[in-house]
């Protein structure tokens, strides 16, 4: 990838190594819905994509008016196992990729908690890879698009995180990345992307280095 050469490799989880935006968005749309709140699957790409749980319910209780409902996680719960049990995957290319990279050091920089992106890891099987190094924004105070998670990565990983090469699907979470000062390469390979070109132009806003639309670009 140009003349750019990473001591590192940070990867965001949904969306580059888990083609899970799909389900989760669509068991978001269907819970928000139930409440009160009509909300399509494209909504949530556009309104919580990228975003910790955190910042998400800000937003949610600041459309709705007041606070969620004492109920609404456990249903919500319910409605992400549902989707999820429908089939959750590995982003095409992502086996190969991390396969061909084992002699540099990667961490996973992401807005999910970390039982579900260890849970993600062991089903396919790639938890090897990443040797512990995995990082949760879930509950930090500051998510993306902040930089925190990707310097705590880099920090993770004892790597300047200007040697650090992070790889992103969402504007969110790129926005992170780049702050940290990382090469971001935005990448375009999960079921949910529709319009290629548009969620491109918004990576390239967001300030990544390249964009790519397979990982074997890369």
């Amino acid at each position: 990838m140009s003349s750019f050469r990473p001591a590192a490799i940070i990867f965001d989880f949904d969306g580059v190594i888990a083609d899970s935006e799909l389900p989760s968005n669509h068991a978001l749309a269907e819970s928000l819905s139930a409440i009160g709140l009509p909300t399509t699957f494209d909504d949530c790409l556009k309104d919580y994509c990228g975003h910790n749980w955190r910042e998400t319910q800000r937003r949610i209780e600041a459309r709705l008016g007041t606070a969620l409902p004492a109920i609404f996680h456990e249903d919500h719960l319910v409605r992400s196992q549902r989707w999820f049990k429908k089939g959750l995957s590995a982003v095409t290319g992502a086996s190969e990729y991390l396969d061909a990279t084992v002699h540099l050091p990667r961490a996973i920089a992401s807005s999910s908690t970390k039982e579900f992106i260890c849970a993600a890891l062991d089903h396919f099987e790639f938890t090897p890879h990443f040797r512990g190094h995995i990082y949760s924004a879930a509950d930090m105070e500051r998510g993306k698009p902040k930089p925190d998670i990707y310097l705590r990565a880099a920090e993770g990983l004892r790597v300047d995180p200007k040697r650090c090469l992070a790889i992103e699907d969402s504007p969110t979470g790129a926005s992170a990345a780049v702050a940290a000062g990382m090469h971001v390469v935005g990448l375009l390979a999960a079921g949910h992307i529709a319009d290629y070109d548009a969620h491109a132009a918004s990576l390239r806003s967001a300030g990544v280095h390249r964009v790519v639309f397979a990982f074997n670009e890369i």
